[in-house]
């Protein structure tokens, strides 16, 4: 029985090239001389400081154009609150989530049910599974996963006949 999987992944490597780009290109930036803007990585947490909040906000800026041009969908960037460390200068901690949460894996399960395409979705933990008897049936859903989510990136993956 053909299935795929609807998985949201991101590309470890490529999420550690961008923060290392982005840490090279504000170290020869001409507005960050003498300042301590940088970006640092635990895994998939991402730490960025700077020396106040506009430039906290211009380094982000950075990552976000380094990941998007490493084909990372920016969507996964997940920013926490900003944080003021020691006199003026402030962190902000940016998760790059992986997996598709519970509650939007059941909102999928829903939509694809609700669509009357014979097939069946189930949550096999942070991925949801679609199965049915043709592979035209399969190819409706995917095209309706990508119209009706856009708040989360998407890829679907594992496609088996």
């Amino acid at each position: 029985m053909p299935s795929f999987d609807i998985v949201s992944e991101v590309d470890r490597q490529e999420v550690k090239n961008a923060v290392e780009q982005t840490n090279k290109e504000i170290s020869q930036r001409y507005d960050f001389k003498g300042s301590d803007a940088r970006v640092e990585q635990a895994e998939l947490a991402l730490t960025v400081f700077a020396d106040d909040e506009f430039k906290l906000g211009q380094v982000l800026d950075v990552l976000r154009q380094r990941l998007a041009k490493r084909n990372v969908d920016v969507r996964a960037l997940e920013p926490g609150a900003i944080e003021k460390i020691s006199g003026d200068k402030v962190k902000r901690p940016v998760t790059v989530k992986v997996g598709v949460p519970t509650e939007k894996a059941k909102q999928i399960q829903k939509l694809i049910k609700d669509s009357k395409l014979k097939v069946a979705a189930s949550i096999q933990g942070d991925a949801v599974r679609v199965s049915g008897a043709k592979k035209d049936d399969l190819q409706s859903a995917i095209q309706l996963v990508r119209k009706s989510v856009t708040d989360l990136p998407l890829q679907f993956a594992n496609f088996r006949d």
